[in-house]
């Protein structure tokens, strides 16, 4: 008896463990090749289909947008770099020359309005306040002896001359003053620190963005002008092109352009032709296309190069291909998945299908699809990614 209960318990432990863990089935069809696809190693195919709650939907922003034909404008290349707009970018100096005593930034880092810098200490700094403040004590002795004067004139004991000559005085000193203010002033310091006496001089930044660079250690003597840093804001920047001589007249400003980064071969930064230069270049035959483009999740940095494709404008000469009406979706529409370009197809129950595409060319954020879609099917324009997401994280999921 005790020997059929053991054989019974270790049955009972067997199908436990057994239901542990759930092998996948394999089809029929495909029984045969296991071996092999093991060997290969292979992965299985990604889930094709996302089903969401209209819940999710709506707190993920998908929307989508039904695909359409249309003619896509001849465009222009340009190649250029990122440069900081001119009117968001301050160069951060020393006023006055000094010892450094504190440098409290580094080299990318990001600061707002009214960050400390650098801290240095001047003895011009401190002369200038003495004169400051002796200035201010003799402006206002001055103004006090010009009003006793002016009351012994009503009474007969000075003369008018004596009155004019203190008023004057007075004035004298008092313009002394205000100059020696300026001076505190111009150095960066502010009024609460104005007659203070300090030798101290606290260089902040006067808009937020990025240090470019440092220059300046603890210690080191540095005259005045010396460059600190750069501060930068990068979240509107330049795209400076390079146009050539013979594309002038198909580029035109308020033209759309998309620019293609070469540090980030994914990403696609959307802007408009704000200037073209007045100069020709006499050896590269080129001028230059300012284009602004605005910056998202912090990619842009200075010096970044790249190709810009000018949308040129209704009227001047074009590809035979631009001017075929084709299959086109927003650029944000397309995600790569499993290394091809695809895009999410919202069918009529609701759920979202994986389509991969095959691309043709782009202009203005729109980009030709040559193959994959319909006419009329429903593109999700927004929220791509989450789905993507969620496609990779089911793939995870089964292989845990």
């Amino acid at each position: 008896m005790n020997r059929t209960r053991l054989i019974s318990m270790g049955f009972g432990l067997v199908l436990l463990l057994g239901c542990t863990k759930k092998e996948p089935a394999v089809p029929e069809e495909k029984a045969a090749h296991g071996e092999h696809k093991e060997e290969s190693g292979e992965h299985e195919e990604l889930p094709r289909r996302v089903t969401l709650s209209p819940e999710v939907v709506k707190s993920s922003g998908i929307k989508t947008e039904q695909v359409k034909a249309q003619k896509l404008p001849a465009t222009v290349d340009l190649t250029g770099e990122v440069a900081a707009d001119p009117d968001q970018s301050v160069r951060i100096v020393a006023r006055v020359g000094g010892r450094i005593l504190d440098v409290r930034f580094k080299e990318g880092q990001r600061v707002t309005a009214g960050t400390l810098l650098a801290v240095v200490e001047s003895t011009d700094l401190a002369r200038t306040q003495a004169d400051y403040l002796s200035s201010q004590a003799k402006a206002q002795a001055a103004q006090k002896n010009a009003e006793r004067v002016a009351a012994l004139s009503q009474s007969g004991l000075a003369a008018g001359q004596e009155v004019l000559s203190a008023q004057a005085e007075a004035r004298s000193l008092q313009a002394e003053t205000q100059a020696a203010e300026r001076t505190l002033r111009s150095a960066g310091l502010s009024g609460g620190q104005l007659g203070q006496g300090s030798a101290r001089l606290e260089v902040r930044a006067p808009i937020g963005g990025v240090t470019l660079s440092r220059h300046g250690i603890v210690g080191q003597t540095v005259p005045a002008g010396h460059v600190f840093t750069d501060v930068v804001n990068l979240d509107r920047a330049y795209f400076v092109g390079r146009l050539f001589e013979k594309n002038l007249a198909r580029v035109r400003v308020g033209e759309a352009a998309e620019i293609h980064l070469n540090a980030y071969p994914d990403a696609v930064f959307v802007g408009k032709v704000e200037t073209i230069g007045k100069q020709i270049d006499p050896i590269a035959r080129t001028v230059l296309a300012r284009i602004t483009i605005s910056d998202h999740n912090e990619l842009l940095k200075v010096g970044l190069f790249g190709n810009a494709r000018v949308n040129a404008p209704p009227g001047s000469p074009s590809e035979e291909a631009a001017a075929k009406p084709r299959l086109v979706v927003p650029l944000g529409a397309v995600t790569e998945i499993a290394g091809k370009p695809s895009v999410f197809v919202r069918q009529p129950d609701g759920h979202f299908e994986v389509h991969p595409v095959t691309l043709g060319r782009s202009a203005g954020g729109l980009t030709e699809v040559l193959s994959g879609l319909r006419a009329g099917e429903e593109v999700v324009i927004d929220g791509a990614f989450t789905l993507k997401s969620v496609v990779l994280k089911g793939t995870f999921g089964e292989e845990e």
